[in-house]
């Protein structure tokens, strides 16, 4: 039993409420997972500097350093596995913000058991695919927008999706998040690229191609 739960790998939850850590213990155990909870991000960081888990579960409010400070100190999307915010309903601005600091995700509690695996399985098989994919460089990876803000990797996986026609949805499936974290990502790279509607964003994307 314990080899079959060791398979999947670990997952490092982080969450002051015990109650909370319990239950995602319970379901992710259930799920093939093994799972290392954490109650401040203090504990996480000691680990997380000296091993790689398949994926964070990260509280936004939590003792010391908020969520989102210890997301940033993990450098975000550059650490080596898939980041997820945990957040209330009123913390979904503050979910976004994480988001646009590398999180890969957010889940809202209350959550249902059987849709965070599910959910955590199709993420952590969507990152894996993609880390094998960009190891040969896409052309949107290598692109640079001169004058315009930089985009953030997540983004360029976004804008890549995007310009081959992909819907929120179908996007959504192939990076491993929910439609309406890729409508964020898509209202900030058209914030940043100065694009006025979704036309005009492909028309930036082609012409600078063309000037590559």
């Amino acid at each position: 039993m314990a080899e079959k739960a060791l398979s999947r790998g670990e997952i490092f939850v982080v969450d002051d409420d015990p109650a909370v850590r319990d239950t995602l213990s319970l379901v992710l155990s259930a799920g093939g997972y093994q799972v290392i909870c954490f109650a401040d991000g203090a504990a996480l960081l000691a680990v997380a500097r000296t091993r790689t888990p398949s994926c964070i579960l990260l509280d936004v409010h939590i003792p010391g350093k908020s969520g989102l400070d210890i997301l940033k100190e993990l450098h975000g999307e550059d650490y080596p596995a898939p980041i997820f915010m945990i957040s209330g309903q009123g913390d979904i601005s503050m979910a976004v913000n994480a988001i646009k600091s590398g999180a890969l995700d957010f889940i809202e509690k209350p959550f249902r058991g059987s849709e965070i695996v599910a959910r955590l399985d199709e993420a952590i098989e969507a990152y894996a695919r993609r880390q094998a994919e960009n190891s040969s460089a896409s052309r949107i990876a290598t692109m640079h927008f001169p004058g315009r803000e930089p985009l953030t990797r997540r983004e360029r996986e976004v804008l890549e999706q995007f310009t081959a026609g992909a819907s929120n949805k179908e996007a959504g499936r192939h990076l491993g998040i929910s439609p309406r974290t890729i409508e964020d990502h898509r209202a900030n790279i058209m914030k940043k690229l100065g694009a006025r509607n979704a036309a005009d964003l492909v028309r930036i994307v082609m012409t600078t191609s063309r000037q590559a």
